[in-house]
C-alpha cells in the first residue's frame, strides 16, 4: 500500500515545470501586467506597434510567434486579444498562421507539463469517471479533440489539461488542436484585420464576436460534423441487426 501511495505522489523534479507555470501565472496578475492584455492597450499603441513591425520586417514574426506561446503556455488571458493583434499587424491570413502556431507551441508546452508531472496522480485522485473518459478519448482521441477545440464554449487551457491525462498521442495532440482553433483563430483575425477602419469610425471592439449566433452557429456545426463518425458507430453498435426483423 505504502508503495502503490508514493507512485501516486508526483516527484519534486517531475512537478518543477508546473510549479514554474503556475509561478509565472501569478506573478502576471501580481505584477499587473493584464492591463498590456486589453483592447485599450491595443487601441493606444496601434501606431507604434505598426511602426515596429515595419522596421522589424520578417523578425517581428519570430518574436510575435514566440510570445504568443508564451502567453498560451502560462495560460495568460489574452488569447483573443493577440489574436486580433496578429490580425491588425500582419493580415488575416500571415497573424492567423502565426497565432495557430504560437497557440499550438504554448498549448504543447501545458501539455507535456502535465502528462508527466501530475496525470498519474490526478488520474487516481478523480477515480472511475476519469477512467470512463479515457475509454472513450481513446476509441477517438482526434474527433473528441476537434470537438473540443472547435466548441468555444469549452476553456482553451483546460482542453489542454484534458488530452493529458487522458494519454492523448501527442502527435494527434498537436494535429487536432493546431487544425480545431483554425476557425476561431480566423474570426479574431478578421476582426483585427478590420481594427483600423474601426478605431477610424470610433466603433467599439467586440470580444464577444464569436458568440454571435452568426459566429458561433457554423463553429457548432463543424463540431457536431465532426462528431457525426463516432455517433454513427455507437447507434450501428446499438441497432438491431437486419436479420431480426
Amino acid at each position: 500500500m505504502t508503495a502503490n501511495r508514493e507512485k501516486l505522489v508526483p516527484k519534486p523534479m517531475k512537478v518543477i515545470p508546473v510549479f514554474v507555470l503556475a509561478f509565472g501565472l501569478v506573478a502576471f496578475f501580481f505584477l499587473d501586467l493584464d492591463r498590456y492584455f486589453s483592447l485599450a492597450a491595443l487601441t493606444d499603441n496601434h501606431d507604434f506597434l505598426l511602426g515596429w513591425v515595419t522596421q522589424a520586417g520578417a523578425f517581428s514574426w519570430l518574436v510575435f510567434g514566440v510570445f504568443y506561446a508564451f502567453v498560451t503556455a502560462f495560460s495568460l488571458p489574452g488569447g483573443a486579444v493577440m489574436t486580433i493583434l496578429g490580425g491588425f499587424l500582419f493580415g488575416p491570413w500571415l497573424g492567423g498562421t502565426l497565432s495557430v502556431v504560437g497557440a499550438t507551441v504554448g498549448a504543447t508546452v501545458v501539455f507535456l507539463a502535465a502528462r508527466y508531472a501530475v496525470a498519474d496522480f490526478l488520474k487516481a485522485k478523480l477515480g472511475r469517471s476519469m477512467l470512463k473518459m479515457e475509454k472513450g478519448f481513446n476509441e477517438n482521441p482526434l474527433t473528441y479533440l476537434l470537438f473540443l477545440r472547435l466548441i468555444p464554449l469549452f476553456p482553451f487551457w483546460l482542453v489542454n489539461l484534458i488530452p493529458a491525462l487522458l494519454h492523448v498521442p501527442i502527435k494527434i495532440y498537436i494535429f487536432g488542436t493546431a487544425i480545431g482553433i483554425i476557425p476561431g483563430t480566423l474570426i479574431y483575425s478578421l476582426l483585427g484585420d478590420g481594427l483600423g477602419a474601426l478605431l477610424a469610425a470610433g466603433q467599439d471592439i467586440n470580444l464577444g464576436l464569436i458568440f454571435e449566433l452568426r459566429f458561433l452557429l457554423p463553429v457548432c456545426g463543424l463540431g457536431v460534423l465532426v462528431l457525426m463518425p463516432v455517433l454513427y458507430k455507437n447507434l450501428k453498435a446499438h441497432w438491431p441487426d437486419n436479420e431480426s426483423f
